[in-house]
């Protein structure tokens, strides 16, 4: 089974492609904005132009732009493929990329939200989400974290502010995806915003 990943919930934008859930290639770019330009270009120069036979993508918490783009792409892909599509949590990505280099430990995920704000879940030593990502103020992320080892963008900030733990900052990459078990992928694909859209329709409808 071929698999191309799409992870764009975050500044690092990454795609990778697995044969047989071995990494084949994969590229990252480090965007403050411009995901919709460099995505596709990105898949395209992967091998096969990222040809797959199954297609996972970030469904969040994260960039609504991000994640918007990255299930477009996601979505043609599949059409235009006949693929199957899955997406998976950004936050199981990062707990699960910290778990490989710190061993099967509690995991606090803390990364960058909107407004100034943290989004935050905790993670078991077997990798389970035990919550659903929050969008907290830091005093708040840092009073409901529980775990030692905190991961994500925001993981040193936390820290800091707790004044105990270990943090890692990492971001979420697609070159990692084989760190997640089969059941972390899961269909119909749906985005978790993590957080109220901050634009309105007139009268304040939301989109």
């Amino acid at each position: 089974m071929s698999l191309l990943g799409i992870e764009c919930a975050t500044e690092n934008c990454s795609v990778a492609l697995f044969e047989q859930g071995q990494l084949v290639a994969g590229t990252a770019q480090l965007l403050g904005r411009g995901h919709a330009e460099a995505l596709i270009p990105m898949i395209a120069g992967l091998p096969g132009k990222g040809r797959a036979e199954r297609i996972v993508v970030s469904l969040g918490p994260g960039s609504f732009t991000g994640l918007r783009v990255g299930l477009a792409a996601a979505r043609a892909l599949a059409l235009a493929w006949q693929a199957e599509l899955l997406g998976y949590s950004t936050h199981a990505l990062v707990a699960a990329m910290a778990r490989g280099q710190s061993g099967d430990v509690p995991v606090t995920v803390a990364m960058s939200g909107g407004h100034g704000e943290w989004f935050v879940s905790e993670f078991g030593a077997d990798g389970a989400m035990l919550d659903a990502p929050h969008s907290l103020s830091p005093e708040a992320a840092t009073a409901r974290s529980r775990a030692d080892l905190v991961a994500g963008s925001q993981a040193e900030a936390l820290v800091a502010a707790r004044g105990a733990g270990q943090a890692l900052a990492i971001l979420p990459d697609a070159k990692q995806l084989s760190l997640l078990p089969p059941e972390a992928f899961s269909g119909p694909v749906h985005l978790a915003y993590g957080r109220a859209p901050d634009a309105r329709l007139p009268g304040g409808v939301l989109p």
